[in-house]
């Protein structure tokens, strides 16, 4: 049985279909996000770092956390979390030691230059929400009604999640 011929209406199948829609938009745009972020990089000589770890470090910024941490936020998923760390510290982008109460857990927090490349991102961000808002392709308004729509679904699939367990 397909997806639409389990639908009761018409309504339903629109409803679906939009619903698959925003799911493949929000795929892309992650996807889109790490090209952007990637090409200033590149823009910049900047290739020893590649997105995702640029990434990792913005969001990290001025805290000090564990991997595990990073992965309950939910930015992360798996060993890449793990994997980028260990490559992160090897390269000299953060300082890791471990946590003194559990000697398994290891705290990392950004070096000079781990802050560099945060704020390379955060530039980069702070010129998308300028034209964003300058070229009118988004409004203040828009954002909070996206964000508020996004965090409406992070809820609803946590929630699908905890009821499974």
């Amino acid at each position: 049985m397909s997806i639409h011929s389990s639908m009761e209406n018409k309504s339903d199948q629109d409803y679906m279909t939009s619903y698959l829609d925003a799911l493949g938009l929000v795929e892309r745009l992650h996807r889109l996000l790490l090209d952007v972020i990637k090409d200033e990089f590149e823009r910049l000589g900047i290739i020893d770092v590649n997105a995702v770890q640029a990434l990792l470090l913005f969001n990290i910024g001025e805290n000090e956390v564990t991997a595990g941490e990073l992965k309950s936020r939910g930015y992360y998923q798996g060993s890449n979390v793990s994997y980028n760390l260990k490559k992160l510290v090897e390269m000299g982008y953060m300082h890791h030691q471990r946590c003194e109460i559990d000697r398994r857990s290891v705290r990392v927090r950004l070096t000079q230059r781990g802050r560099e490349i945060r704020d390379i991102v955060e530039e980069l961000f702070l010129r998308h929400a300028d034209g964003l808002q300058g070229k009118n392709v988004l409004s203040k308004e828009g954002v909070d009604d996206i964000t508020t729509a996004l965090r409406r679904v992070e809820r609803y699939w946590t929630d699908q999640i905890r009821y499974i367990y």
